[in-house]
């Protein structure tokens, strides 16, 4: 109702899609209440997400299907599906972003829609937004950060004397780190988050491949306690940096950081990322211990911004 009466955007869900569900619609709309209760009696059933995107008459899809590194897919097939539909594409997924961000972009534009993706990164904050609508024609000349919440807790609890399973475990129980952690440890979920920001606020056109990357799997306990004796702390940095010739060079490894710098500062389950600008020398955005709330937001906001353009 709230958005409704302040927004003046009228709202329903009319398709639910899961693998363990299926594609699944309601054209008069499901109940929120009955959803959230897993109860999805009188739905009908389509047999793929063309079916489901007409059969659900959809004005906006939300897309948060899992992260597949390599490839972006499905999100991106589902999302080509709904902007060829007609419908805005709000994406929490980073693949899209990182394999298909000008054509998806594009494709939007073509279409009078919007492909939209702020949760992809630092879980909802805005970003993304922050430079195409409030800071327009600025320069983004490089960026550092801490942006994985799973290393950054394994590291931390290893400093506090926990083994690097028990750590990966603690990781697990917090809900920030998946069932199979390789993609966190080994840097990989790092890479994306920087391709992401890279292609998009720089104009670069990286691949998986073009950014250096190491994981944590070779930081010891003992080079934790060391680093944090002599007041600093090692923290697993994302970069990426314009240099002379145009390119952009990123990065993703393991750095050892003085306990002054903003980035060695971030705790548990937090993130920070510094940008440099052609204006501003050093723009700090923090988000502390974000939870699904915040995703969650980054979607509704998308949301709002696409289909009040329209």
């Amino acid at each position: 109702m709230e958005l409704r009466n302040h927004y003046g955007v009228a709202w329903r869900i009319t398709g639910v899609a899961s693998r363990r569900l299926g594609w699944l619609t309601a054209r008069e709309g499901f109940s929120p209440a009955k959803l959230l209760a897993a109860d999805f009696a009188g739905a009908e059933t389509a047999g793929d997400v063309h079916e489901w995107l007409r059969a659900a008459g959809a004005d906006a899809l939300f897309e948060v299907s899992s992260l597949h590194a390599t490839t972006g897919q499905p999100a991106i097939a589902h999302i080509r599906a709904a902007l060829e539909a007609g419908a805005h594409a709000i994406s929490a997924n980073k693949g899209p972003v990182v394999h298909a961000y000008r054509e998806l972009t594009d494709l939007a534009a073509s279409k009078g829609l919007r492909f939209l993706f702020e949760s992809a990164v630092m879980d909802g904050v805005p970003i993304f937004s922050l430079f195409r609508e409030t800071l327009p024609a600025i320069e983004v000349r490089g960026f550092r950060g801490v942006l994985n919440s799973t290393t950054n807790v394994v590291l931390e609890s290893m400093e506090a004397g926990m083994t690097f399973e028990e750590s990966v475990r603690q990781a697990q129980k917090l809900g920030v780190a998946e069932s199979d952690p390789t993609d966190d440890i080994e840097g990989v979920d790092a890479a994306v988050k920087v391709i992401a920001l890279a292609n998009v606020l720089m104009h670069a056109d990286l691949k998986l491949d073009d950014v250096s990357r190491q994981g944590i799997g070779g930081i010891t306990a003992e080079q934790l306690r060391e680093a944090r004796a002599g007041g600093e702390a090692w923290k697993l940095v994302c970069s990426a940096r314009r240099v002379e010739d145009g390119r952009v060079v990123a990065s993703v490894a393991p750095q050892r950081l003085k306990l002054s710098d903003p980035l060695a500062l971030v705790k548990g389950t937090s993130s920070v990322i510094s940008f440099e600008t052609d204006v501003f020398p050093e723009l700090i955005i923090t988000e502390q211990d974000p939870g699904l709330e915040a995703t969650a937001y980054g979607l509704l906001a998308d949301f709002l911004t696409a289909v009040r353009s329209s």
